[in-house]
């Protein structure tokens, strides 16, 4: 994967009557990354996708791709192909004609045409289904015929929109696989549109999360989940626990916080101004953490020691909801086994480079 941006959006703005959908949004998606637009409902991530395929025009700002500024380019010139979230297939064609449809449009010779469409249906592994109707199929092959029709057009940038969302667990899981299979033997640029954050997390290369219109970071998935720079960030992408805590000293490369009745010193963020007094947020991840019966002695680092409230079997981890002080940490132990399950007094160890502070 190149480190060029193959996609740049720059400042873009969307209004819709007197609402901002999208405001003053940047970023830039290397060249065959698999980069995922992240966020909750209503944030502006299929809005941004839809002004990138050309469907809506921005109100400000510039798209471009491949060096190009697109802005101005009708859908069918801008290099890019879309798979919908309903997967939009036509039910009084089979699957050849549905696939075929963008070649017919664009004038593809018939010889042409035919030869794509089968090679196209091989690769995302529908063989042999070329006669089926679109309610002959199921869920899993028709978000394939979705993907095939994009694909056959070899476009620049593919653009899907929640594509899996409508599939039962196991079948999303299986086609988030070969979604990224596809992907990376492509070699081609995706960007991708969810609401799910494992899913985000486990198909992208880059990620940018979206809140209010805005991106609130974008980088590697290992950072957006690790290293949050905002609050609703840490607490959007996955489980966490944000601790109130203030900062006591700051050193070169560490800086020593206060929470509850703890003292500890962590790594200082990058990049984050922080200031004596300073009220700011401790972000841990659950499975940051070692736990054990409370006589047992740890790995070092930050020792809290507490109670069992809760827990929960979710099959390769056991939850724990552990009170310390007056606040519920929740902890994971990965790979139970058949082990008897934690109960009562506990003791949690830390180190405290797993713990990631967030100002304000």
């Amino acid at each position: 994967m190149a480190n060029d941006p193959h996609l740049r959006v720059s400042h873009v703005t969307k209004r819709f009557g007197g609402v901002t959908a999208v405001d003053d949004v940047s970023f830039d998606v290397p060249k065959g990354a698999f980069a995922t637009l992240l966020g909750p409902s209503g944030c502006g991530k299929t809005t941004t996708l839809r002004m990138i395929a050309g469907f809506y025009d921005p109100d400000a700002g510039d798209i471009e791709i491949g060096n190009r500024r697109v802005n101005d380019l009708p859908v069918h010139r801008r290099g890019t192909a879309m798979v919908f979230q309903d997967y939009a297939l036509f039910p009084h064609m089979n699957v050849r004609d549905n696939v075929a449809y963008g070649l017919r449009v664009a004038h593809v010779s018939a010889s042409e045409r035919a030869r794509r469409v089968k090679e196209t249906l091989a690769f995302v592994g529908l063989d042999g289904l070329d006669d089926r109707w679109p309610n002959q199929l199921s869920g899993g092959q028709q978000q394939r015929v979705a993907v095939a029709r994009a694909l056959v057009i070899e476009p620049q940038v593919l653009l899907l929109d929640e594509p899996l969302s409508n599939l039962d667990a196991k079948l999303r899981e299986q086609l988030r696989v070969e979604m990224r299979t596809l992907q990376r033997r492509l070699g081609m640029t995706f960007v991708y549109v969810t609401h799910d954050q494992e899913e985000a997390l486990s198909l992208s290369d880059w990620i940018a999360v979206m809140n209010a219109g805005k991106v609130e970071q974008a980088g590697a998935p290992w950072e957006i989940y690790y290293h949050p720079r905002t609050a609703f960030l840490a607490d959007f992408v996955g489980a966490v626990n944000l601790v109130p805590a203030m900062v006591a000293e700051i050193d070169d490369g560490a800086v020593t916080v206060i929470f509850g009745s703890h003292r500890a010193s962590v790594r200082r963020p990058a990049d984050v101004a922080l200031a004596r007094g300073q009220d700011v947020r401790l972000c841990v991840r659950p499975e940051s953490f070692t736990i054990a019966p409370a006589s047992s002695s740890g790995p070092g680092g930050i020792a809290l020691a507490g109670s069992i409230v809760r827990r929960a079997f979710l099959g390769d981890t056991m939850r724990y909801w552990v009170k310390v002080d007056d606040r519920e940490w929740i902890v994971d132990q990965p790979d139970p086994g058949a082990a008897a399950a934690l109960d009562g007094a506990v003791a949690l160890f830390l180190q405290p480079d797993r713990v990631h502070v967030i100002a304000g």
